[in-house]
């Protein structure tokens, strides 16, 4: 699955697709498998088969099926796509509507801004990079997409800026979390940042390694103090 999502990350980066794209695709990807088995072989098509359903309901213009199977070097044809996708749609029961950890951030992103004079573009690209990192871990399936998202925010706060708290009342009253709430959160996903685990996975820190994103994978948050978490 981590190989699955890192890849697409990389075709989402390819076709210029938005980030809600991918989060969708990830999303669809995992509701598909709680309930169905796929050959390992065969997970790349269902790779490219949500993101292909996920970039329909997202894009303005969407890649063309010919274009997913032609990223696979051809592995797969233009028919096993569409059954693939018809298969998704149905056991999906066309339902494609899901918050995802990006519709949180947006919002939680334009609260942590109030703070700011001048919106800082370095603390969206860091919260939205810590936020896309937790995608390839399958660990982080059970925490819920709100709670990730305000996790990132905390962080980057954090990461940028350690002269104060990172949470604040602004924050607190909406995203509805106290930084109690979210310490085993923001705890894992230091661990992810700092990539205490050697994971191999690169796609994501290349993606935010490029000067358009102000280089904010090279940037490590120093140890995280118990007082922030007090409330």
């Amino acid at each position: 699955r981590g190989i699955l999502v890192d890849w697409l990350v990389e075709v989402s980066e390819e076709y210029k697709l938005v980030a809600d794209t991918l989060y969708l695709t990830v999303y669809l990807i995992d509701l598909f498998l709680s309930q169905n088995y796929i050959e390992r072989q065969r997970l790349q098509l269902l790779g490219i088969t949500c993101m292909l359903i996920a970039s329909k309901y997202e894009e303005i213009c969407a890649p063309r099926v010919e274009e997913f199977c032609f990223i696979t070097d051809n592995t797969y044809t233009r028919g096993e796509v569409l059954t693939m996708e018809s298969q998704v749609l149905n056991y999906l029961g066309f339902q494609l509507s899901a918050p995802t950890a990006k519709t949180f951030l947006r919002r939680f992103l334009r609260a942590a801004q109030a703070s700011y004079k001048t919106p800082s573009l370095e603390l969206e690209f860091l919260a939205n990079y810590l936020a896309e990192l937790t995608l390839a871990d399958y660990e982080f399936l059970k925490f819920l997409p709100s709670i990730v998202a305000a996790s990132a925010v905390f962080l980057a706060r954090w990461t940028l800026d350690q002269s104060s708290n990172p949470w604040n009342p602004t924050l607190e009253h909406y995203t509805n979390y106290k930084p109690s709430d979210l310490k085993i959160t923001i705890i894992a996903l230091q661990n992810l940042q700092l990539n205490t685990n050697g994971c191999p996975l690169n796609a994501i820190r290349a993606k935010y390694r490029q000067e358009k994103f102000k280089c904010v994978a090279t940037l490590s948050s120093p140890e995280l103090l118990q007082t922030l978490f007090q409330t």
